[in-house]
């Protein structure tokens, strides 16, 4: 577990599993940073959440406040592509609550999935980021990612069309 005085981080489970949907959700009601367009019920995100187990290539890890518990954010790594020369690859994401950003909270997320990350065997990570968002951006390069190229007007969502800037980070 990692910690930073008000905020710990550890990976994610069946408890946190309300709160990452609720986190999730306004991101999909609010934002172009995801294009999922329909809310999710916990139900529905329950396979996402099982699909990130505590070890191997695809983890999910949590910030949560330390002295409430209250979920403050997540980060993921997920396949890359579904064919199996991809599984070198995983595609990373970090959600902030929108209350809580500009606290660090990304930062601690990132370098706890990438800690856990290190022993797994893989060579290259992947985020795709929604343009404009010089904070994710910012994020990602502090990380090592580089920015690879952008697919133009690649998603739909609010009546216009959206740019994914897409970057890369050798493992």
């Amino acid at each position: 577990m990692s910690e930073h005085a008000e905020v710990q981080v550890r990976p994610g489970g069946e408890g946190h599993l309300v709160a990452l949907t609720d986190l999730y959700n306004h991101y999909v009601r609010e934002t172009a940073v995801t294009f999922d367009t329909t809310p999710f019920t916990p139900a529905e995100r329950r396979p996402w959440l099982l699909s990130h187990p505590v070890d191997g290539p695809h983890r999910l890890m949590v910030a949560t406040a330390a002295d409430t518990g209250r979920v403050l954010g997540y980060a993921s790594s997920s396949p890359f592509r579904a064919k199996p020369a991809y599984a070198t690859s995983v595609e990373t994401t970090v959600y902030v609550a929108p209350d809580s950003g500009r606290r660090g909270i990304g930062t601690l997320l990132y370098q706890a999935l990438f800690d856990a990350l290190a022993d797994e065997g893989l060579h290259r990570a992947y985020a795709g980021i929604a343009q404009p968002n010089a904070a994710s951006t910012a994020l990602h390069e502090r990380f090592g990612f580089r920015y690879v190229g952008t697919y133009r007007e690649v998603g739909h969502k609010f009546g216009r069309w959206w740019d994914v800037a897409w970057h890369e980070k050798e493992l």
